[in-house]
């Protein structure tokens, strides 16, 4: 179960000290090579001998509530901008405003499951339990036929896709600070063979497919030992033990209320195999994968939209407290980057020891420019989660209650916030005079600037194609409707987040290990 919401059979076991050293490695592969982990290929899809219809109906076009159930399968859901925004307009740029440059920080795209992931397993339990007898009947009556056809790790044919488009996008919305003349650009990603590949799409969308003349593609190696801003977990040891288990157990508590009564109901249509929540969980994380691996899924039919509410609230209870401000490690996890971005946006060398940046790499001009207008970095969904809880971004920071859903409008909604290919775009800004903070009020096409004032810089975060407003997070800089804050002051509140990141206390350190909801910052409480 615990695979779902790691990465690529991580283990639950400390990983010691990190070790940086990686001597004699190449560095900008030309192909996934060492350290790709475990890959495996699934049966390739064959769609239109197996799916009835588009969607699974006779309509030519989903339903809305189908819509809604494709959006609610936490991070496995394929990418789809954020429909709902986090509370603040989106604007155009003002007349004689001008992006300097763009971080983006983006998750890979869809994928086949971990390696020996549970949802295998519940594929050769249902075809061990045909092969003694037992019966599916009704809705599960495709289980007495069904093999399991998935593969394990790379990316799927919709994630070369989403990462081809959303270089295609970003070309369209940045293409103009890439300049030919420069030296070529140096993207990074990790060595992972769905990183890797995530990373060449994106790049061929965004340059085309003789990106290689424009671009250099770095890879850090993700493995244990090894010092990664991109992929955290294996130089932060208390990120998988023990400290991490409380998000699990609320997930664990809230699939025995959820799944109860769709459990009760599936269990009816078996003989002889008793059919348990964790098998009705497993077939809706059999559904979301079987769909963006072979383009349609028996298992979907099983369940309604209001189970998919309950199992995209499941992934939020547990990466809130393994990734975000619920858990001890949520900021020392994301803070490498935060700091690399720090280091970029103020052209200055890397000088952040003490993470799990990787300090061979980041001494290096040639592997860690920082005047560049475009930097691309490759990762995963809980790096994503981790960098906004080191930033402070504490729209995200409520304490979700394990019961179900809170009855108001949430902002940490797992499919909105790391679907797959996930992207946080974070653009410098520079504007001829400070912005009015109400440019609403203002009215369309109204002069936008204050009276008075000098050349000024903003930063400006996107997550998903949606702004999130600094100021909710940040009262510094100030209750602006367009959700940006001046750079200068950006950077004054980020001085402390190195601080309260606790990064070797937080994943080293000797702590109590705390009931869920109990910690709220992303850190250590003592």
């Amino acid at each position: 179960m615990k695979s779902q919401f790691l990465f690529a059979a991580l283990s639950l076991a400390t990983t010691g000290s990190a070790n940086t050293s990686d001597a004699g490695y190449e560095y900008f592969l030309a192909e996934a090579g060492p350290f790709a982990g475990p890959t495996a290929e699934g049966d390739a899809p064959f769609l239109a001998a197996t799916n009835p219809a588009p969607f699974g109906s006779r309509d030519a076009e989903p339903s809305r509530e189908e819509i809604l159930s494709l959006q609610s399968r936490g991070n496995l859901s394929p990418y789809f901008p954020n429909p709902t925004g986090f509370g603040v307009e989106e604007y155009p740029l003002p007349p004689g405003a001008n992006i300097t440059e763009v971080h983006v920080l983006h998750r890979h795209g869809a994928r086949f499951p971990p390696a020996s992931d549970v949802v295998e397993t519940l594929g050769a339990t249902i075809q061990a339990a045909v092969e003694n007898g037992t019966v599916f009947t009704g809705k599960l009556d495709f289980l007495n036929s069904w093999t399991y056809k998935l593969g394990a790790e790379t990316l799927v044919a919709l994630g070369r896709k989403e990462l081809y488009e959303s270089g295609t996008q970003h070309y369209y919305n940045y293409g103009h600070l890439f300049d030919p003349a420069a030296p070529k650009l140096v993207a990074r990603t990790t060595t992972q063979d769905r990183m890797f590949e995530s990373a060449e799409n994106f790049l061929a969308g965004f340059f085309g497919l003789d990106w290689r003349k424009h671009a250099k593609l770095g890879a850090i190696i993700e493995s244990a030992g090894y010092n990664n801003s991109l992929m955290s977990m294996y130089t932060c040891p208390n990120s998988q033990g023990s400290h991490s288990l409380g998000g699990f157990n609320a997930l664990e508590a809230w699939k025995q209320v959820y799944l109860r009564g769709t459990t009760s109901r599936l269990r009816k249509l078996v003989e002889g195999y008793n059919w348990t929540i964790d098998d009705t969980y497993n077939a809706q994380s059999l559904c979301a994968y079987e769909t963006v691996a072979l383009g349609y899924s028996e298992f979907c039919e099983l369940f309604t939209l209001a189970d998919w509410e309950g199992f995209n609230y499941g992934f939020d209870l547990a990466v809130v407290a393994i990734f975000g401000f619920l858990s001890p490690t949520g900021r020392a996890q994301g803070i490498a980057w935060v700091e690399e971005f720090l280091a970029r946006v103020q052209y200055r060398p890397f000088d952040k020891a003490g993470t799990n940046a990787n300090m061979t790499l980041n001494a290096d001009p040639s592997s860690f420019p920082v005047n560049q207008t475009l930097y691309f970095d490759f990762t995963h969904d809980g790096d994503i989660l981790a960098v906004l809880t080191a930033f402070g971004l504490k729209q995200f920071a409520e304490v979700l209650p394990r019961e179900g859903p809170p009855p108001r409008h949430r902002f940490f909604i797992t499919s909105h916030l790391v679907p797959f290919a996930a992207r946080l775009d974070i653009e410098i800004i520079q504007t001829p005079r400070p912005v009015s903070a109400k440019r609403n009020a203002l009215g369309q096409g109204k002069d936008v600037y204050e009276r008075t004032g000098c050349t000024t810089q903003y930063v400006h975060f996107l997550l998903n194609q949606r702004t999130i407003p600094l100021g909710h997070s940040f009262p510094e800089c100030g209750n602006r409707d367009d959700g940006w804050c001046e750079l200068d002051t950006f950077l004054r509140i980020q001085k402390t987040s190195l601080g309260q990141a606790r990064f070797d206390y937080a994943c080293n350190g000797n702590y109590s290990v705390l009931p869920y909801g109990a910690i709220t910052n992303g850190s250590p409480v003592n």
